[in-house]
């Protein structure tokens, strides 16, 4: 079956010099799948020249806008109608493409996401959901990472039943365990939203196990974790920056001296395979669950690997037709959502989000 992944070319801080070259070294390695690359036509043009024996599973779709990673979502939404961002998620709601990726403004991607695919059944918010690699050798689901960064304990039950479906059918887990993040694994620990989520996720048909704490996520405790975006950010950044900084640090050791030099021949083998454990680019792509449709948030600064890695995340939810098997792992969840009230002041499914309080004026830009 041949996957189309339609690609946010302008997107990110590096823009074509970064997802063309990933786009083309996917296609290389992945002989079922047709990218429909969009943006400015004449600047993508010239960047296939080499490429004349992968161009008949290549589309150029044009688009003249391109939404700039300090960009307002607001300005993103209701100013650039015809960018290359707005157009790649386009092309998920008219069946032209099974998925998108884009490595621009989280916060424009999520309201343009939202507002064109518009969310699924009994979810008031999308969340961002990445994998994060743990000590057991698998990948803990952590979300919301930063899409949303005020939330209900409503909230926080919907991305519990959001991040228990994507576990359940791209991992084949029948009950996945969830955790709610907090600082302290006994029930009285967190603040009010915290307490009341674990009531929620307690009544719940999901397989909760507790609170978790931060060193949980390394542990792999739990298949999930759960917690609102701006706690889920900052714990994604700190992990990054912890595994840049260790890095280093070894780096620094081996190269100390004439002895260290040499030691890091012996020792070469196993430092690449700490280096390849370790590397964030291999886990580059989170997914905005919640929505009608496959939409991957690749970093911002991610390097064409990274960027590649994106692109084969969103072909593979694709191929695991994971929306529509997200679809049928919620509908036991349906009833206890739908009786969740929503929150004061919650946004309309309409066609244009509202006001300065709206999402796209909320979501952190990443």
């Amino acid at each position: 079956m041949t996957i189309r992944v339609a690609i946010d070319c302008m997107g990110g801080d590096h823009g074509l010099a970064v997802t063309v070259p990933a786009a083309l070294a996917f296609l290389r390695g992945e002989s079922e799948a047709f990218l429909l690359l969009v943006g400015r036509a004449e600047q993508i043009e010239p960047a296939l020249a080499g490429a004349a024996a992968m161009r008949d599973r290549i589309e150029v779709v044009h688009a003249d806008e391109v939404v700039a990673m300090d960009d307002p979502p607001a300005l993103a939404l209701r100013g650039k109608r015809n960018s290359s961002m707005r157009v790649a998620v386009g092309l998920v709601k008219d069946g032209r493409a099974d998925a998108a990726v884009s490595a621009g403004n989280t916060g424009a991607l999520m309201a343009i996401s939202r507002f064109v695919l518009k969310t699924l059944d009994g979810i008031d918010r999308p969340a961002i959901a990445s994998v994060i690699p743990n000590q057991k050798g698998g990948t803990t689901t952590v979300l919301d990472l930063g899409a949303n960064v005020d939330c209900t304990a409503e909230h926080l039950l919907q991305f519990a039943v959001l991040g228990s479906s994507l576990v359940a059918a791209v991992e084949e887990k029948e009950r996945p365990t969830v955790g709610l993040l907090n600082i302290g694994e006994e029930a009285i620990k967190g603040n009010e939203v915290a307490k009341q989520a674990a009531e929620l996720l307690r009544a719940s048909p999901l397989n909760f196990h507790g609170n978790v704490e931060g060193n949980d996520i390394y542990k792999g405790t739990t298949d999930v974790i759960v917690c609102d975006g701006f706690v889920g950010n900052v714990a994604l950044k700190a992990s990054e920056g912890l595994a840049q900084m260790l890095a280093g640090m070894i780096k620094d050791e081996f190269t100390r001296g004439p002895l260290s030099r040499a030691l890091a021949v012996l020792a070469y083998p196993v430092l690449a395979r700490f280096k390849r454990r370790v590397d964030p680019r291999r886990y580059n792509g989170a997914s905005l669950l919640g929505l009608r449709g496959i939409v991957i948030k690749s970093h911002g600064s991610a390097d064409a690997y990274g960027f590649e890695q994106a692109i084969r995340r969103a072909c593979e939810a694709a191929r695991h037709r994971l929306l529509e098997r997200t679809i049928a792992a919620m509908q036991p969840f349906l009833a206890q959502l739908g009786a969740a009230p929503p929150p004061a002041g919650a946004e309309s499914q309409g066609d244009e989000p509202v006001g300065s309080g709206a999402l796209a004026d909320r979501v952190a830009v990443r």
